[in-house]
């Protein structure tokens, strides 16, 4: 009999508590009512304060002015002002005008020509040893030999004339490598021959491995 009350008790609470959830379920999908809204004291100052007028902004006339002519206006240029020169002024500006003109000068029709000289004058560097020497070598004579090895030979030697534009010396070399005691009737190897301008060196001089040389000037 117990039993049969406990589940018939636990029953009817299983059905009161299902009886409530339906409840609260429908409660909560239902429309909630109106709820006036708090009070506003600000809004209601705002709404209560009579709307201002717009505030006229002033327009300011266009000034007044004489209408535009219907022809167009000539215009008189002012006269010319004239400067007065001073008599030094004017003397200064005749002299200048009645100045001659330098004439260019004038080259001869036939140009002049070198002078010869019986010397020219050498500067030979060892490079391996830095042995420098100047020396001079008689135009068609006898061969100079340099450091035991180098031969020169001079075949000319010119000076520039007045008349030209660059003051120089000239000279027509011949340079050879023949080893001092080296097997008799071996022929000395040519490693330079031209002119040799003193102006240029490094232009026109002997430049080799283990040589330089360059003519310095002539002489007589």
């Amino acid at each position: 009999m117990k039993t049969n009350r406990l589940l018939m008790g636990a029953a009817a609470v299983v059905g009161v508590l299902s009886a409530g959830a339906v409840t609260a379920s429908v409660l909560q999908d239902a429309p909630r009512d109106a709820r006036p809204v708090q009070s506003d004291p600000i809004g209601d100052i705002l709404r209560k304060t009579p709307a201002q007028a717009p505030t006229v902004v002033p327009t300011e006339t266009a000034p007044s002015g004489a209408p535009a002519p219907k022809s167009p206006v000539a215009v008189t240029p002012p006269p010319a002002i004239i400067i007065a020169e001073d008599e030094a002024v004017e003397k200064v500006a005749d002299e200048v005008v009645a100045a001659p003109v330098e004439k260019a000068i004038e080259q001869p029709a036939t140009p002049a020509r070198r002078q010869r000289r019986k010397f020219a004058v050498i500067q030979a560097i060892d490079k391996t040893t830095a042995e420098s020497m100047k020396f001079e070598v008689e135009v068609g004579g006898r061969p100079v030999r340099f450091n035991q090895n180098l031969i020169f030979n001079v075949r000319a030697c010119e000076v520039s004339t007045p008349d030209e534009l660059t003051e120089d010396s000239i000279a027509y070399v011949d340079v050879s490598v023949q080893p001092r005691g080296s097997a008799q009737g071996a022929e000395p190897r040519q490693i330079f021959r031209g002119w040799m301008f003193a102006s240029s060196p490094a232009v026109s001089g002997l430049q080799n491995v283990n040589y330089d040389a360059w003519v310095v000037g002539c002489k007589n």
